[in-house]
């Protein structure tokens, strides 16, 4: 039988792609300006474009729409990994040093969320790094020396 860091980790790759997909829809959806000030600054960060030099000239949406697309494949690139490493039942040793990149990765992530963003994508990326981490607590490693 499984250790119990299969369940964590399984919940963590839950989360990773629910996280994932939820993001990836608020990138289509946009609810409708609330006033007079929201319609003035969605057409700005529409239509206006910044020079950053060597002939890109991006709007605001174009920075946030690229930055929020990353955090959904940084999602299901995770996902994708720690499932295709459960699947082929990799040594736990590999298992643990990959799921502690993935918790200082996605560790950062969450102090980023914290920091800049709203209550959603703050609880949704604590939650796989709550996860990571119990899945990284429970993994067994050999201390055998060789």
């Amino acid at each position: 039988m499984r250790s119990r860091h299969t369940l964590w980790l399984k919940t963590a790759i839950a989360f990773m792609f629910i996280t994932g997909a939820v993001h990836a829809l608020g990138l289509f959806a946009q609810p409708p300006p609330a006033n007079e000030t929201e319609r003035q600054m969605r057409d700005l960060m529409s239509t206006f474009r910044l020079d950053i030099g060597d002939g890109f000239r991006p709007t605001m949406n174009n920075l946030v729409t690229a930055l929020s697309a990353c955090f959904t494949f940084v999602c299901v690139l995770g996902g994708l990994t720690n499932a295709y490493l459960l699947r082929r039942r990799v040594a736990a040793d590999i298992l643990k040093g990959v799921v502690g990149i993935h918790l200082l990765v996605f560790g950062c992530m969450f102090a980023v969320m914290l920091a800049l963003t709203f209550l959603p994508p703050i609880a949704l990326t604590g939650l796989i790094v709550l996860f990571l981490l119990l899945a990284y607590l429970t993994i067994p490693v050999n201390r055998s020396t060789a």
